[in-house]
């Protein structure tokens, strides 16, 4: 694995006794899509505006760039494409006159792709920002993020507000960014996104960590759940015997079960008959994510900062 982008340690924010997060340790690497997932108020944009410097930790260290995030911070954010959970813009200005403006703040940019970005996403740039709906508005911020092509992309809740032709194209936006060698840091609470754009995920409660892991290594220790139908009906108790092989049920010959980790044991035994077909009922980033959550009562909002 590369050199780190986005490294923490013992990364921790307490708003007075009121739990931020709680002691972070990961890392992002370079041209990686990382997924940062949990409910709201677990601590994901406390973590985001923590490692951007706009709130300071209570403990622990972050590094961008292999620099001091405190120490380093408007260097840092010089090559950075920030999209906040909240979007807060210039209500009188246009889109064109809010990306010009927010352009020059960073040093200029190629205005060619701006217009590349708002014809992709079908932003109208000719409005005032306070005449767009929420989807528009979502779409502005999404072309600020990405128009200056940033090193490290950081995006809170990206797919708000768009209507799902749109999220096809944020997708394809998130496939060319690690085409181009772009880091991309994506926090959400909707499953299918991450699972659509993410090489790794971490998923957050309670402002702690409970898995950092590749999405398929994540799905690979939960229960898949799998038929097979049989020419003529097996033993039951070959199966039932199995490691790894759990609720073994038997519909005349048709074979239900599931099955944590490998499907090695399973397929050789059913090898010894006749087999007429095969279904596998893949776990999803959902059935995942429920059981870090499952038996937890909602989560608070954080003390002093609204999370999403």
């Amino acid at each position: 694995m590369s050199e780190p982008i986005i490294e923490t340690r013992g990364l921790t924010k307490f708003y007075g006794k009121n739990r931020g997060i709680i002691d972070l340790d990961f890392g992002v690497s370079e041209g990686e899509v990382f997924g940062y997932l949990g409910p709201n108020g677990a601590g994901k944009t406390t973590t985001i505006r923590t490692l951007l410097d706009l709130i300071r930790p209570t403990d622990g260290e972050a590094k961008i760039f292999g620099k001091d995030v405190r120490l380093d911070g408007e260097e840092i954010r010089a090559d950075i494409g920030y999209l906040p959970g909240e979007l807060a813009l210039f209500g009188d200005m246009t889109g064109e006159e809010t990306l010009k403006y927010l352009g020059n703040v960073k040093g200029g940019l190629n205005w060619n792709y701006v217009e590349e970005l708002a014809d992709r996403l079908e932003a109208d740039l000719s409005k005032t920002v306070a005449d767009l709906s929420s989807g528009n508005k979502q779409k502005l911020g999404l072309i600020q993020a990405f128009m200056s092509e940033p090193r490290l992309l950081i995006l809170d809740e990206p797919t708000s507000g768009l209507d799902p032709l749109m999220q096809q194209e944020f997708f394809r936006l998130i496939e060319e960014a690690q085409e181009n060698g772009q880091t991309v840091f994506a926090s959400s609470h909707i499953l299918p996104v991450v699972e659509r754009i993410c090489d790794r995920v971490g998923i957050i409660r309670k402002g702690e960590l409970v898995a950092v892991e590749e999405i398929d290594d994540l799905k690979e220790g939960m229960l898949r759940s799998l038929e097979l139908q049989f020419a003529e009906r097996p033993p039951e108790e070959r199966f039932i015997a199995l490691p790894g092989v759990e609720e073994v049920n038997f519909e005349d010959s048709r074979l239900r079960c599931k099955v944590v980790g490998k499907l090695d044991d399973l397929i050789k035994e059913a090898a010894n008959y006749e087999v007429i077909n095969v279904i596998s009922h893949e776990p999803n980033l959902e059935e995942i994510f429920l059981k870090y959550y499952e038996r937890e009562e909602e989560e608070p909002e954080e003390g002093g900062e609204a999370d999403a």
